[in-house]
């Protein structure tokens, strides 16, 4: 470096501020064909999803891609594609009944699209086609896929595409010598392939109609599905990090993942075995299965959906902690929703600094930026105040008369569900209202697209900068 700023006749000084400005410069650039766009970002990234949405809905209204050969109604089409796109679960009707294998195909082809991120398959045939990226697909690019950095969005979506082949292929394989024996190789295979697919992308659509159920004392099948639910929820940052960098040099977002999930996993399994340890839901004669049930109901909470017991039989405190971690959800960038995990950490960490007596969210040795901190203290008013919205307007609207018990749990239980794009439900899914349907598939679209994208899109000055003034100081009585 010294020899070249000696050719150049600079100082090393002057040599890093000339570098210093040139990233400004395309910094500076960058904004302003960002601001030039006729349309937002965000409001690309919510059109593109409403667009799929839409697509997916009128593929799964086709009759021939049904049992009965009927077709399917707008409302539960709109319901089932809004929950396959946003990598839900929650269905009004029974995929394995009602669906034929051409729908099962076109269902799985939306929660890989709307889980992997819909900007990476356009990517891909990019790279095939060795075509030069323009500059509107990366912006798209790291909008959809939550980044910060200014560059090396291709890089990074190439190698979501191959990391997510092969976990998901590897969970192939894994299930498949669980699936083919007891199904046979035809269906026994598909099924692998739903299921490996499914989990990944924290779907938790299934073809047996029950979930997990009947793999309830099957520790193999419940780990290699908490397995996928867990590499699919960490999100490809985190992934990236882990293989790419020593353990020294990994980012504060990658810690904070890690750390966040396995305390959650850990503290969930101790959690569960706590409040569901004298239940008759918890079966199985070794205390390996018994483990293995505990921790797939710590994991599948997670944004990812499949059950192996009946919530509507589990304890209260058990579906409050379930509660809790549907709203958590999985990590920001990755396949699952809900508040994430990391944006849940920056509360902590910032809580933990005003309680020392410290203004600035610190922990390792960093400052999280306290436009970071902002933004979480936001979301989680924003993402609670909408939840508390939704179960006070379907506490009004939803009845489900064949449950004597049907109460705020069960509705609370499907808004949180819903939010988190988790896919469990007490059983008030198939007797919900059409206004309860129409609020259930907006929460799932919050949930997944994530409210500070929605609400950027339908604002015209999101791109606005603050005003260059700044109004008197005076304090408001706190506490």
């Amino acid at each position: 470096m010294k020899n070249n700023c000696n050719k150049l006749g600079l100082s090393s000084h002057s040599f890093l501020q000339k570098v210093r400005g040139n990233e400004n410069e395309k910094k500076k650039s960058f904004e302003k064909k960002l601001a030039s766009q006729r349309f937002l970002i965000p409001q690309i990234v919510t059109l593109v999803f409403v667009l799929l949405i839409l697509a997916g809905t009128g593929l799964l209204m086709l009759p021939a891609v049904t049992q009965s050969g009927e077709g399917t109604n707008f409302l539960d089409a709109l319901f089932t594609a809004t929950s396959a796109v946003c990598v839900t679960g929650l269905s009004t009707l029974t995929v394995a009944d009602h669906y034929n294998l051409w729908g099962q195909g076109i269902l799985l082809m939306l929660i890989e699209v709307g889980g992997i991120g819909f900007m990476s398959i356009p990517v891909f045939f990019y790279i095939l086609a060795r075509k030069r990226v323009h500059l509107s697909t990366r912006m798209i690019l790291r909008e959809s896929l939550n980044l910060d950095r200014m560059s090396g969005e291709i890089h990074l979506a190439w190698y979501l595409i191959r990391i997510a082949f092969l976990i998901q292929v590897s969970g192939i394989i894994l299930l498949a010598f669980a699936f083919v024996p007891r199904f046979g190789w035809e269906q026994g295979l598909w099924y692998s392939v739903f299921h490996a697919i499914s989990a990944f992308c924290n779907a938790g659509f299934d073809l047996f109609g029950n979930s997990m159920v009947g793999f309830q004392n099957d520790p193999f099948v419940l780990g290699v599905i908490s397995f996928l639910i867990i590499a699919g929820g960490l999100g490809f940052l985190v992934w990236f990090d882990l293989l790419h960098t020593v353990s020294k040099k990994r980012s504060l977002h990658s810690r904070l993942a890690w750390i966040a999930m396995i305390v959650l996993v850990v503290f969930g399994t101790a959690g569960f075995f706590l409040t569901e340890a004298n239940s008759q839901l918890i079966t199985g004669d070794s205390v390996i299965e018994r483990f293995f049930q505990y921790l797939f109901l710590a994991v599948t909470p997670r944004t990812a959906g499949f059950f192996s017991i009946d919530y509507g039989q589990m304890s209260q405190a058990g579906l409050m902690l379930t509660m809790i971690f549907m709203y958590i959800g999985g990590t920001s960038g990755s396949t699952a929703g809900g508040l994430k995990t990391t944006t849940f950490a920056v509360l902590i960490i910032k809580i933990r600094s005003l309680l020392k007596g410290r203004s600035r969210a610190e922990v390792f040795g960093r400052t999280i930026k306290e436009s970071a901190v902002s933004r979480a203290f936001t979301l989680f008013f924003l993402t609670l105040t909408l939840c508390f919205v939704a179960i006070f307007l379907l506490s009004i609207t939803e009845r489900m008369p064949q449950t004597p018990n049907f109460g705020l749990p069960t509705i609370a239980f499907e808004v949180f569900s819903a939010f988190g794009t988790v896919g469990l439900t007490m059983g008030l899914t198939p007797y919900l209202s059409v206004f309860g349907k129409l609020l259930i598939i907006f929460l799932m679209f919050i949930g997944r697209v994530g409210i500070m994208t929605v609400a950027f899109s339908l604002m015209k000055n999101a791109n606005k900068q603050e005003a260059g003034y700044k109004y008197p100081d005076e304090t408001v009585m706190i506490g």
